[in-house]
């Protein structure tokens, strides 16, 4: 029984010294992901030459500074781009549903079906993690061409890893 209190207290000890563990959705394959190497992609700077995604993998992205982008609809977020970063992705999920899209910091993050935002339908983001930091939800359409615009963010790299949400209760 004193094992067990033992166990419980450097459990609990542990879990509050970590910021990740502090999500309230089940992150574990998130977090299994961002802690793989990533494979690494230049996003683009325009439309025509963004780099295709796959979900399931976690992809290191070197953007450009956000005023060299041309985005394919202005970013949501209001932010300055003054020496900010930013970068374009393309994405196809094999499933319509409800998806994650995982960054390890804070940018802005617009998902677009031929050039008509698709509104989030939630978010966690954990100050001080960034295995990921942030994760938005949008319930996205099957094998639809979709552009990943990501805006105002402070670093030129970004980890993105696309996972399907598993369920939640209530």
């Amino acid at each position: 029984m004193l094992a067990v209190l033992l166990w419980l207290t450097l459990a609990t000890a542990a879990r509050a010294d970590d910021p990740c563990a502090a999500f309230s959705w089940d992150v574990r394959h998130e977090r299994e992901l961002f802690g793989q190497l990533p494979h690494p992609l230049s996003a683009a700077s325009a439309p025509g030459t963004a780099p295709a995604l796959t979900a399931d993998q976690l992809y290191e992205l070197k953007l450009v500074k956000e005023s060299q982008v041309s985005f394919a609809a202005a970013p949501g977020g209001t932010h300055s781009a003054a020496g900010t970063y930013a970068g374009l992705a393309r994405l196809s999920v094999p499933g319509a549903g409800l998806w994650r899209i995982s960054l390890d910091g804070k940018f802005w993050i617009d998902v677009l079906a031929q050039g008509t935002p698709i509104h989030s339908q939630d978010f966690q983001g954990r100050p001080g993690c960034d295995a990921p930091h942030k994760i938005v939800e949008f319930t996205l359409p099957a094998g639809t061409p979709l552009m990943l615009q990501f805006s105002g963010g402070s670093s030129a790299t970004l980890k993105i890893a696309v996972t399907r949400s598993p369920s939640r209760a209530p």
